[in-house]
């Protein structure tokens, strides 16, 4: 791969007041399109232009080469501003952190990747990782990756390999021209459906040892971004995606809560005992998690700033709050859904995006139930029983 067979690329408005317009405008226009995203499956790349003019593809990409990295909280909150819109959209901004794994490249290669600016997207297809030949100068890669969300508006496409002896059997991500592989369409889901994360496929594809890299390896580039921990990062970037749909839902739920009066004409739906309740319950929850969620991400960025060590039990937070934003934004969706009644079951309810998008978080192997007992597990000092946790 050259920096010239990249796509081309769009720059971000300067920091500041025309930056934020350009966020607000965007958000205007996912309004706007949000049903033309879900019903194609994917977010296209002029929209992804638009992501990049408000700053969210250089948020990950290090100073030395022209980013402007954000701190996780400050970045993790536009996503779930994203996502109270359209969480699957929100989904694929998250892919905004995912510089931060170029990190262990040869910091030649990194120079090349960023020669003709910063604004990157990055897809990553890496699962089922896959043998590759060795030759002189690389790998020659073949298989079917899947998940690669964001991959139809990615400038770069991470595909994953079977690590050997060279990387002590740790895994590797190979970086790739989206032109040079087959996008395969087989994204037909129910929940998350314009994350697009169709599969890609390869066929003896020629990979310069340098575009490869350890996912989490040591970075070569030492900024405050670079180390925070970088699998952490990855968990909550998804995590943050249901904080903003439980938003969304709860937002919906307290405007239809305030009308005057039902469709049928009696008392509204807010004058209800269960309403009032359930509304306020879960928006106590919602809170709760949220403040979880951002306070653990503060102290380990402030570590990160000052270059402190950052212990297992730092991770182990980090991990266990996304966890728990996931799963919480699940049940609060889930919440709104139930106060909604009968209608909410048409395909066409407005609340229909935030329960079929936010039930897949929760599904993600790094959020999964059973990272509630890694998480437990690393508190009372025992193994993890997770690879890579936390």
């Amino acid at each position: 791969m050259t920096t010239e067979s990249l796509t081309e690329r769009v720059v971000a408005e300067p920091a500041g007041a025309a930056r934020d317009a350009a966020f607000d405008h965007a958000l205007d226009v996912l309004r706007d399109r949000r049903d033309e995203f879900n019903a194609q499956r994917y977010v296209p790349r002029d929209f992804i232009g638009l992501l990049k003019r408000a700053g969210m593809y250089r948020a990950s990409t290090p100073t030395e080469f022209g980013g402007e990295p954000m701190a996780p909280a400050d970045f993790m909150s536009k996503v779930e501003s994203i996502s109270a819109v359209d969480p699957a959209t929100g989904w694929v901004s998250s892919f905004g952190s995912s510089l931060v794994y170029f990190a262990p490249l040869p910091v030649a290669t990194q120079k090349k990747i960023y020669a003709d600016g910063p604004d990157i997207a990055y897809a990553g297809g890496l699962f089922p990782m896959q043998e590759a030949e060795k030759v002189d100068g690389g790998y020659l890669c073949s298989g079917v990756w899947q998940f690669a969300s964001g991959c139809r508006g990615a400038d770069i496409i991470g595909i994953g390999l079977s690590g050997g002896p060279q990387t002590e059997g740790k895994p590797l991500t190979a970086l790739v021209d989206p032109a040079d592989v087959e996008i395969v369409d087989n994204w037909d889901v129910a929940g998350m459906k314009a994350t697009g994360s169709h599969a890609v496929r390869a066929d003896r594809l020629f990979v310069p040892e340098e575009m490869t890299f350890v996912r989490g390896g040591t970075p070569l580039i030492d900024e405050p971004l670079t180390r925070y921990p970088a699998l952490a990062y990855a968990a909550q970037v998804l995590a943050v995606v249901t904080l903003g749909a439980a938003r969304g839902a709860l937002d919906y739920a307290l405007e239809v809560g305030a009308a005057r009066t039902s469709i049928t004409g009696g008392a509204s739906k807010g004058n209800r005992p269960a309403y009032k309740s359930g509304l306020a319950v879960a928006e106590a929850e919602l809170r709760s998690a949220r403040a979880f969620f951002y306070e653990s991400t503060e102290a380990v960025w402030a570590k990160a700033i000052a270059d402190k060590h950052i212990s297992t039990d730092d991770k182990a937070m980090l991990r266990l709050s996304a966890t728990h934003a996931a799963h919480t934004g699940r049940r609060v969706v889930l919440q709104a859904f139930d106060l909604a009644g009968t209608g909410a079951i048409y395909e066409t309810h407005p609340l229909q995006r935030y329960l079929q998008d936010a039930l897949v978080p929760a599904q993600h192997a790094m959020l999964q139930t059973n990272t509630y007992e890694a998480a437990g597990a690393l508190m009372l000092g025992l193994d993890a029983g997770i690879p890579s946790f936390p």
